[in-house]
């Protein structure tokens, strides 16, 4: 228990790439690494921590030591139909140990009694919040098909791509397991973005709606970007169906590729046999179907 509700209360005190912060859980344990960081135990000597780090980290966390409230955190995520997991708990996904910098806990809101599946049975789907007309229909094909074959399908809750793969999914669900599982950038008691709440509702009914951070955090680009790669540690290949040079979609792509994951795109056109056949031509074992796909 103690282990927990330190773990419940790091995630409001530690931003998720806390380097620092997740050394000290690394070297100490979350139990003690709370009381060294919000002063209840004095500082000392840490490996892989300079005293200097460790002064500035000490400094960058004060201001949220006085907010720290685990117990109530835990009391309201129970009342919205959460939780909390940590490593170790029977719905852990294991698949985010496979990150070198794997969360700290998880929130979770919805159905957990259907647990979360292994990568091997998972898929994540990403692409542009403004996506075409044609990679709307092809999202909701994969997607749709994806959750036929009881395969679970990852996505981020936005707009675009991320909401075409979560209906479809849902709309193709046989009932046995989660067909998709949404991973937010923010905490649970905001659904975000608000015009997708209502998809969220849907999502918890059979699935989950997760997130690293607590109740009560704001969604912001940093957390957006790290919160990818629990999408990628979540299922065993993504697929970047229309992407920006600099999209969030791509940084998902990035995560799994470095966690040995598979990555795939959509061609030109999943309908021309000259676009399936030329990119076959170029596929390789880890990035298969990829080309430059502009929106």
């Amino acid at each position: 228990m103690n282990d927990r509700i330190a773990r419940a209360a790091l995630t409001r005190l530690f931003e998720p790439n806390d380097s620092v912060g997740r050394t000290l859980v690394g070297r100490l344990g979350a139990y003690a690494a709370l009381r060294l960081a919000t002063g209840a135990q004095p500082a000392h000597t840490i490996p892989d921590v300079t005293a200097e780090e460790l002064a500035d980290a000490l400094k960058r966390w004060a201001p949220r030591v006085p907010d720290l409230d685990p117990e109530k955190d835990l009391a309201t995520i129970e009342r919205l139909g959460g939780g909390f997991l940590i490593p170790g708990d029977e719905h852990w996904p294991t698949g985010l140990d496979d990150l070198p910098d794997a969360p700290l806990g998880l929130w979770y809101r919805g159905n957990i009694g259907n647990g979360i599946p292994d990568p091997s049975n998972c898929a994540a789907l990403a692409g542009s919040r403004d996506c075409t007309s044609y990679g709307a229909a092809v999202t909701g094909d994969i997607a749709y098909s994806l959750a036929q074959r009881g395969i679970c399908v990852i996505a981020g809750l936005a707009y675009g791509i991320d909401a075409h793969a979560h209906r479809a999914a849902l709309a193709g669900s046989t009932g046995e397991g989660p067909a998709t599982i949404a991973v937010l950038a923010g905490g649970l008691d905001r659904d975000y973005p608000s015009g997708n709440a209502d998809l969220a509702a849907a999502i918890r009914s059979n699935g989950l709606t997760l997130s690293e951070l607590p109740l009560g955090a704001a969604p912001t680009r940093a957390r957006f970007l790290y919160r990818n790669r629990i999408i990628a540690a979540l299922a065993g290949v993504t697929c970047v169906v229309e992407a920006r040079w600099r999209s969030g979609a791509l940084n998902t792509a990035h995560h799994a590729e470095t966690i040995a994951r598979h990555v795939a795109a959509v061609p030109g056109s999943v309908h021309s046999v000259i676009w399936v056949l030329s990119t076959l031509m170029r596929w390789t074992p880890r990035i298969c179907c990829v080309n430059d796909v502009h929106d």
